[in-house]
């Protein structure tokens, strides 16, 4: 991916956030992420249906990488069922991690394809998929 367009998707989804809504309906499942080391501080609102992620939304504070990386997470996940989600995610991680991936599945989520190459960042793009991760893997209908 052009390096100009990269810079563009993250700094929209920083900018302008898809999703960024407190949200006070019991139905929802929060969970908060954050980096100790930093500002990031980010409460996911998680509306699961019928195995599928009828809804997502967060609320806090973080830096342009966690916020456009948990942006464009959510984008990619809102609609998909909880398999489809995990699957999304260890590609995702894989990405991060510099292991074998399906970029085709990843969409926007492409733009963190060189995120190692500043070791320190790849804590902020991972921060939002680290908390929905471990709902998913908790979650009993």
């Amino acid at each position: 991916m052009d390096e100009n367009l990269r810079r563009e998707i993250i700094l929209d989804h920083y900018q302008n956030p898809k999703n960024k809504e407190r949200i006070e309906d019991t139905r929802y499942i929060k969970v908060n992420s954050n980096n100790e080391s930093c500002i990031d501080n980010i409460d996911l609102y998680i509306l699961i249906e019928d195995g599928i992620l009828k809804d997502i939304k967060f609320q806090g504070e973080a830096c342009a990488i966690s916020t456009s990386s948990t942006s464009i997470m959510i984008t990619n996940l809102i609609g998909k069922t909880i398999e489809e989600a995990k699957e999304y995610i260890r590609h995702f991680q894989a990405m991060i991690n510099e292991s074998d991936y399906n970029a085709e599945l990843l969409k926007e989520g492409i733009v963190y394809s060189e995120i190692y190459k500043q070791s320190n960042r790849k804590t902020c793009a991972l921060l939002p998929y680290e908390a929905i991760k471990k709902v998913l893997e908790n979650y009993k209908e």
